[in-house]
């Protein structure tokens, strides 16, 4: 199927990934604030790899777990788990929709690691897309706000061990299945919880013990969504609405926590978004040719001067 060849249907999986995904965060946010963190990421990452050895386990078999770099899909696996403990531990303490929108630093920060790291050349208009990312975040967690606590370090520490998560996603994706990948960082997330949860045990009641049973299963639903809008359009055209995650976010801490950014927070969480996009952007025209980027230029002088 040609990916761009019903993008219509790819830019609604990837709005219904960004509510399901947003749910997640909602229901994580909720049982992290009355029972423990470990009990939390570890019933997330349990479940998920159970859900996952269910559907694929009975026709991949051995191969669901075949790696041809298993310390890099180790690491892989710990960023993860980093993730979602700094994650959820800030969800204690931070609004969703703020926290996200600063875990959404993540893309911008493999900006940076890339030039550092792996010496690849980064334009002008990526680096002013940093930091104007970081500008917003700034606006966030502005001075005087209640969010102005060192709280606001666990989603900015989140977002950089996404980025590490995403660059080692790009190396892995040249050797290893997708599904593979998926259910090693679920792995090495439920093997490690597990070590951990007997010091943090507490059973919790019928209603959350159901919640805790699910939460994997809902955040396995966002993640095959996402992977299912790219088979409808490409990355370039569905990079923008991925950012519709933030705006779900803030609807979810409003109806489920009675939390409405106020406005210097909603303005910083539209330049965070304002940053991705041109992102986006700049990269978008980076893959142009040089004939088609002159072309490019061509039509916006005529739509400027209209």
């Amino acid at each position: 199927m040609n990916t761009a060849s019903h993008p219509f249907h790819g830019i609604l999986l990837i709005l219904a990934a960004g509510l399901v995904l947003a749910s997640h965060d909602g229901i994580a946010k909720y049982l992290a604030l009355s029972h423990s963190l470990i009990l939390v990421v570890w019933a997330r990452y349990l479940s998920q790899s159970t859900v996952m050895l269910l559907l694929f386990g009975p026709r991949r078999g051995l191969s669901i777990a075949r790696t041809r770099h298993p310390v890099l899909q180790l690491i892989r696996g710990l960023c993860l788990v980093a993730v979602s403990l700094l994650f959820v531990s800030a969800l204690r303490h931070i609004p969703i929709g703020e926290a996200t929108a600063v875990l959404f630093l993540a893309p911008l920060f493999i900006t940076g690691l890339s030039a550092t790291l792996l010496r690849e050349r980064v334009s002008r208009g990526q680096w002013g897309a940093v930091i104007l990312g970081m500008l917003g975040v700034l606006v966030i967690v502005r001075p005087g706000s209640a969010l102005f606590t060192p709280a606001a370090l666990l989603p900015l520490g989140a977002a950089f061990c996404l980025a590490v998560f995403m660059l080692l996603t790009r190396r892995l994706s040249e050797s290893d299945d997708p599904v593979t990948c998926n259910f090693l960082s679920s792995l090495v997330g439920s093997l490690l919880m597990s070590l951990l949860v007997p010091f943090y045990w507490e059973t919790p009641d019928l209603h959350d013990g159901l919640l805790l049973a699910v939460v994997g299963g809902v955040a396995m639903s966002g993640h095959l969504l996402l992977s299912h809008a790219y088979r409808y359009a490409s990355a370039a055209t569905l990079a923008p609405f991925t950012y519709s995650q933030i705006v779900f976010a803030v609807l979810v801490g409003a109806v489920a926590f009675g939390h409405v950014p106020d406005g210097a927070a909603l303005l910083g969480i539209a330049i965070v978004i304002a940053s991705g996009v041109l992102s986006v952007w700049v990269q978008r025209l980076a893959a142009l040719p040089p004939a088609a980027g002159h072309q490019r230029q061509g039509s916006e002088a005529e739509v400027g001067r209209s």
